[in-house]
């Protein structure tokens, strides 16, 4: 069993940064995929960013070059460093892990990542 805390959320506007924090207890940051989705008022969750325990990553298109998804074993946390934020990215994100063995991490769709838990979310906005 694990559970996954988010935090570091906020309001910036256009072109600033935040990072986001996943604290994960139980075998949450030994799993084989961590991710980042997040789900805009109206609209599908999405995947944002992923990560395999072997530390390769992957990213949807939108982000590529501005967030970066990365992992503290040590300290049993999951991170998303986002830079040159656009009103776009105005959403509810939330952290998952998928416990069964994988050789990739999809970013999408959402259902090919199989996420075994979730977090409760930290909302971002993004103001113009």
């Amino acid at each position: 069993q694990a559970q996954l805390v988010e935090s570091g959320g906020g309001s910036v506007q256009t072109g600033g940064s935040l990072r986001l924090s996943c604290a994960a207890s139980g075998d949450g940051i030994s799993t084989y995929c961590m991710g980042w989705f997040r789900q805009a008022p109206g609209k599908e969750r999405e995947g944002v960013a992923t990560i395999h325990r072997n530390g390769v990553s992957m990213y949807v298109d939108s982000v590529k070059g501005r967030f970066t998804i990365s992992k503290d074993t040590a300290k049993n946390t999951l991170y998303l460093q986002m830079n040159s934020l656009k009103p776009e990215d105005t959403a509810m994100y939330y952290c998952a892990a998928r416990r069964s063995s994988t050789i990739s991490c999809p970013v999408a769709p959402v259902t090919r990542f199989l996420a075994d838990y979730w977090g409760q979310g930290t909302q971002v906005t993004v103001s113009s």
